[in-house]
C-alpha cells in the first residue's frame, strides 16, 4: 500500500441550488462535490503540493476509448508529452477491489503509462509496470 498523507485542504465550496460545488483550480470550473469528486481533488492536491507535480500537465476526467466504449479517467499526469502516471479514484466507501485494479488495466492498455494508482482517499495502491509486469509500490514517484 502506499503512503499518502494528503495536506490539510484549502478548497472553495459553494452551495447552488442546495448541492454543493468545489472549484477545480486544473480545469478551472466549479464542478458537483460528490464523495468521489471530493477523493479526487485531495489527490490532486497532494501531488502538486506535496510531490511538486506540475499542475499544468495534470489531466482529469477525458475521454478516452476502448475499443468500442467510450470511458472517462479520472486523473493522468503526462511526462515528455505521455501518460506517465494513471489514477483512477473512488469513493472512501468503494473497496478498491480486483474489479479497480482491472479497470485502471483496461485504461492503461491504451494509454501505456508506467505508472498505475487506485485511491479511495484512505487506502491507495500503485504499481509500476515494466516490460508487462506489475511491481507493487510504496511511494508516489518522484517528478
Amino acid at each position: 500500500m502506499l503512503s499518502v498523507n494528503f495536506p490539510p485542504p484549502n478548497f472553495k465550496i459553494k452551495k447552488v441550488e442546495d448541492k454543493e460545488q468545489i472549484w477545480d483550480p486544473s480545469r478551472k470550473k466549479w464542478v458537483r462535490l460528490t464523495p468521489e469528486e471530493w477523493v479526487r481533488q485531495n489527490f490532486i492536491q497532494f501531488l502538486v503540493e506535496e510531490k511538486k507535480y506540475p499542475a499544468s500537465l495534470i489531466s482529469i476526467e477525458k475521454t478516452i476509448r476502448l475499443g468500442e466504449m467510450k470511458k472517462r479517467y479520472d486523473i493522468v499526469v503526462f511526462k515528455n508529452a505521455l501518460p506517465w502516471l494513471i489514477i483512477e479514484c473512488k469513493e472512501m466507501n468503494v473497496p478498491l477491489s480486483e474489479n479497480v485494479a482491472q479497470q485502471i488495466l483496461r485504461y492503461n492498455s491504451t494509454m501505456l503509462a508506467p505508472y498505475l494508482i487506485i485511491t479511495n482517499g484512505r487506502e491507495h495502491f500503485g504499481w509500476e509496470i515494466n516490460e508487462g509486469r506489475g511491481m507493487s509500490l510504496t511511494e508516489l514517484p518522484d517528478w
